[in-house]
């Protein structure tokens, strides 16, 4: 009777063995699972934060085109045919290099009133789990996609007749602004108002 009992524990061994390996091989699926979800999530906040840093930057650098466009009343031929300022995409690299990533690519759309910008990004952290063969060279990857739309309806004055605008008149939303070219008031305080900047989806 104990002879057979040692020979079953000895047959049940192996048995055990397979079973511990395999519930540890689950335990380091499921690890590396979770950690190519979470380096996932960090590359889609890096990408997000990278898209809107470009389109704010854009809705900046475009104070001074749009400042010189008001004199001669062509506000309406910059808003369709303007650049977005190259200076946008720096702020995208910038913002995704703080965020542990890097951007893959930069992409402005000009779009007249509502521009695009899309930023496709990399994280720098690799998977790197010894359950996944390659992993160590699989990086997450995430893009967003930002927009900066001119919200308002305007209309111009010329009081003095000389083909020179003296007013501007903004109605954007609830929102009322009154321009004087020759008096522009701060850009910080009247582009958000102008400009309305967040994420799309892609």
């Amino acid at each position: 009777m104990i002879a057979k009992s040692r020979r079953d524990a000895g047959q049940a061994f192996p048995i055990y063995v397979v079973m511990v390996a395999g519930l540890l091989f689950l335990v380091f699926a499921f690890f590396a699972v979770g950690k190519a979800s979470a380096l996932r999530n960090g590359a889609q906040g890096a990408a997000d934060a990278a898209a809107l840093a470009a389109a704010q930057q854009a809705r900046e650098d475009f104070e001074g085109p749009f400042r010189a466009s008001l004199p001669e009343d062509l506000l309406d031929a910059f808003l369709q045919a303007h650049p977005i300022p190259p200076g946008a995409c720096s702020a995208a690299y910038s913002l995704a290099a703080a965020n542990d990533a890097r951007v893959e690519d930069c992409h402005p759309m000009r779009g007249g009133y509502t521009d695009r910008i899309k930023v496709d990004v990399e994280g720098r952290k690799p998977v790197d789990s010894s359950v996944l063969p390659g992993s160590e060279r699989t990086f997450a990857k995430a893009t967003a996609t930002a927009v900066i739309k001119f919200r308002c309806r305007w209309t111009s004055v010329d009081y003095n007749d000389d083909s020179i605008r003296d007013m501007f008149f903004f109605r954007c939303g609830k929102d009322f602004l009154q321009i004087a070219p020759s008096k522009f008031p701060p850009w910080s305080e009247v582009s958000k108002i102008l400009y309305d900047v967040h994420l799309v989806g892609n």
